[in-house]
């Protein structure tokens, strides 16, 4: 490496990542700082003086909100995303936008170096560097938690704290803190440190961004959610006349509404992609209300075979997202496919929020495919129930097929005895 060539370093103003600017300088590089803003309570131009202070040469502050929304939250959202059936990925989703805008730094700034803070155990190190590789292979990335030199010096945190003192960075951490946080307009996420026994409950004073439903107001909330292709274009408050129709004042609403009363809040022992079992809690409100309404007004507008097919793909979809394979050729298929199963998903649900439940209640779409009358019981439609007798003999005939198999002991010879 030449004196002063240039890295740009995903930069948050903590302990990690200060120490982080501070190492890579000492190694000869010149430090660009960058600082994602994805929604996270954070003062950035308090991050940004410190990074100058520090001796980065120059710091990006980027206003990422509304493209978080409108191009990872609820294109996630089109495909019911949920790794292992409960988690709705709001750090996963977060990473490859920074990331890609990382990059775009990187290419304006002719810098041939990106560097992050993620360790090497976690799935944010595989969610950086995958979406690097698939922007720009010419860039090279260092990771201070796999470079040898880096782990020569700082074990853990003790170390950290200790370098920061040394050299004067200003850190308000402390070695008493209990657990790490990951902060964005989609989620709060808690883990390690203190949370890592899943034998244990999670205190109270955790949770910081919802209401427990304990705690939330003993008062049923009414939303009316309208969409259009699958996209939440319009929420109206059906308590105080309340109308959002921004999509990221829309989600910041949802945000706030869900978190009053109490919604999205998740506890989970999870499979890192690395193979490590970890255990996150997870404080998600606005996307968990909009997750219910997409899945009910699916449930009205969009063909069965169409449902099916794509409910079939959505395991494999979480699963890409968790893993950092945003910008993927199977991502790209997948989503082609998602945003053509949107077409014409419109309409409204009403959904009741209750002390942490989310519930929809009523829903109508002008490109609805139930017919009232073909599901009447009591209203004599185009459908005769006639009709039934054939299809059910038709469907049958295998059943009755296997039974004949069984008596005849045709099936013994797939069946391992006991002996054998």
């Amino acid at each position: 490496m030449s004196q002063n060539e240039k890295v740009v370093l995903a930069y948050s103003g903590g302990l990690d990542t200060s120490c982080i600017l501070k190492w890579l300088m000492e190694e000869g590089y010149e430090v660009i700082a960058y600082i994602a803003d994805v929604g996270q309570e954070e003062d950035f131009e308090a991050a940004k003086e410190k990074a100058l202070k520090l001796g980065a040469s120059k710091v990006y502050v980027e206003d990422l909100k509304e493209e978080f929304v409108t191009g990872y939250i609820f294109q996630a959202l089109k495909g019911n995303a949920l790794y292992e059936g409960t988690y709705l990925l709001g750090t996963a989703i977060a990473r490859p936008l920074i990331a890609k805008k990382q990059v775009e730094i990187a290419q304006k700034e002719g810098a041939k170096y990106v560097s992050h803070g993620a360790t090497g155990k976690g799935n944010d190190q595989v969610r950086f560097e995958f979406t690097y590789f698939a922007l720009d292979p010419s860039l090279e990335v260092i990771s201070p938690w796999k470079t040898q030199s880096f782990l020569d010096k700082f074990k853990g945190r003790k170390d950290l704290l200790e370098y920061a003192k040394e050299k004067g960075i200003p850190v308000t951490a402390t070695h008493a803190k209990s657990y790490s946080e990951d902060d964005n307009l989609m989620h709060i996420s808690h883990e390690a440190g203190s949370l890592e026994d899943p034998s244990k409950s999670c205190p109270e004073n955790v949770y910081s961004k919802a209401n427990l439903p304990k705690n939330a107001p003993d008062k049923e909330t009414k939303l009316k959610i309208h969409f259009k292709d699958g996209l939440p274009v319009k929420v109206e408050n059906l308590e105080d006349g309340v109308i959002v129709e921004n999509s990221l004042e829309l989600f910041q609403y949802l945000n706030k509404i869900g978190a009053e009363n109490g919604i999205g809040m998740l506890d989970m022992v999870e499979n890192r992609y690395v193979g490590i079992k970890s255990r996150g809690i997870y404080e998600t409100p606005g996307a968990t209300i909009l997750w219910a309404a997409h899945r009910d007004i699916e449930g009205i507008a969009m063909d069965k075979e169409v449902m099916h097919l794509r409910d079939s793909l959505v395991p494999k979809f979480a699963e890409l997202i968790y893993n950092g394979y945003w910008f993927s050729p199977e991502m790209d298929f997948l989503m082609s496919a998602f945003n053509q199963s949107q077409t014409l998903i419109d309409g409204w649900v009403e959904v009741s929020l209750y002390k942490g439940n989310v519930m929809p209640i009523a829903r109508a779409s002008p490109t609805s495919l139930y017919n009232q009358e073909l599901s009447s019981m009591d209203i004599e439609g185009g459908f005769d129930q006639k009709d039934s007798l054939g299809f059910i003999k038709i469907n049958g005939l295998r059943l009755k097929a296997h039974k004949a198999l069984i008596d005849k002991g045709g099936l013994g010879k797939y069946v391992v005895s006991e002996d054998e």
